[in-house]
């Protein structure tokens, strides 16, 4: 039965404060990660690089198994359990001082994820109508970039003291945001049926439409997980210290904040969902393909803007049209599924990432990494045009939302 308008907006209204936990705790710790056990440990970059690409494949790979579990028994006891477990693993992250505890912590924190994030985004769908839910996208990205922000500068200043006390402060944000949904959240149900588990996954996969198009994400991935490797590194490396890597965040703070609802508004009425999200990866792989030649701090965060300026295009456009081409009778399912773009693109684009990085310092050619994920970019972008090919005015959608 569908949900009235003010239950619907209640359920916004907890999303949105959810979502701000969620991004802060994060933001805290990972965008440290890197600069903390590269340039402060000595650990190599293709080892960091894998610890934080095991992270998001397996948090995201299998995101359709928490999808479909939650389609199954609803979405409160996944989120609670999932926000506990992100909290453990960012606890045994500030034990980290061998290998295998760092990507121990990393499967506990991708655990909690997996558990949590698909009926999160399936109750985005359940709490907007079709016409509600782009700006609604919009308003979540928002914060998240508000909140990684000021995650990365509560970070930013805890790591001068020392890097356990960012693992402990996420780590008290995720408790703190379990118990917020204990006493919050309704346990509603995210599917128009209760779908068997087995049903819901198999119906996803028979989706070729669906499929193709989570799978050519890979690359756009590949590109955009380099927020939490490649940039930061960069950035300390050319500006001398990880302190500097909150300002990157700032700047992505500033234009999210000042430009991405407007022109969300703005495009919607002008443009396809499909050639938004070309737009914004072209800007994104030309922020890489001129960052491949650059040594100045001021003219690395001037092409770092383009490339946020490419995803505050890009991101909106991108989980609105795969919330559009979710079946509705498998929302968690679909929404699982969706993460596997983000999976695979972010255990090559992280591992691959540093596996480069390190190479590049061996053979002193800093542009290795850049020069390959431009090319990426390029790629992808190719692919992303020709199956969107035949697209009418307004994107098809093969489900009734």
């Amino acid at each position: 039965m569908p949900l009235p308008s003010k239950a619907r907006k209640m359920g916004r209204t907890i999303l949105l404060l959810d979502n701000l936990f969620i991004v802060l705790g994060f933001f805290i710790v990972f965008p440290l990660v890197s600069t903390h056990f590269v340039s402060q440990i000595g650990w190599s970059a293709l080892f960091v690089g894998f610890a934080l690409g095991f992270r998001q494949f397996v948090q995201q790979g299998f995101g359709i198994i928490g999808g479909a579990i939650a389609d199954r028994f609803g979405a409160k006891p996944m989120i609670i359990s999932g926000m506990i477990l992100r909290g453990l693993g960012f606890s045994s992250m500030a034990l980290a001082s061998e290998p295998w505890i760092l990507i121990l912590s990393c499967l506990l924190s991708a655990l909690g994820g997996l558990l949590f994030d698909p009926p999160r985004m399936a109750l985005a769908i359940k709490f907007t109508r079709p016409h509600e839910r782009g700006r609604f996208i919009s308003l979540l990205i928002i914060q998240d970039n508000a909140g990684a922000v000021i995650g990365a500068l509560i970070g930013g200043w805890l790591i001068d003291y020392d890097f356990q006390f960012v693992c402990w402060m996420g780590a008290l944000i995720f408790f703190l945001c379990a118990i917020f949904n204990v006493i919050f959240l309704p346990n509603y149900h995210i599917s128009v049926s209760k779908a068997p588990i087995i049903a819901g996954m198999k119906s996803v996969v028979k989706d070729q439409k669906f499929r193709s198009y989570v799978l050519t994400l890979t690359g756009y991935y590949v590109l955009w997980v380099q927020v939490m490797l490649m940039l930061p590194l960069t950035v300390t490396v050319i500006s001398g210290s990880p302190s500097y890597v909150k300002w990157m965040y700032a700047i992505q703070a500033m234009l999210s904040l000042g430009l991405l609802y407007p022109i969300a508004r703005w495009s919607e009425k002008r443009f396809r969902l499909d050639q938004r999200l070309i737009f914004g990866l072209c800007l994104m792989t030309f922020g890489f393909i001129v960052i491949t030649f650059i040594s100045e701090l001021y003219l690395l965060f001037i092409f770092i803007a383009i490339f946020y300026f490419g995803s505050i295009i890009a991101e909106p456009a991108r989980e609105t049209l795969s919330s559009f081409l979710a079946n509705p009778r498998s929302k968690g399912s679909y929404m699982g599924f969706s993460r596997l773009g983000l999976a695979l693109g972010g255990f090559i684009g992280y591992t691959g990432a540093g596996w480069l990085y390190d190479i590049a310092n061996q053979i002193n050619f800093p542009k290795l990494p850049w020069i390959i994920l431009s090319a990426i970019g390029i790629l992808t972008l190719i692919r992303l045009k020709y199956l969107f090919r035949n697209e009418q005015p307004h994107v098809k959608t093969t489900h009734t939302l």
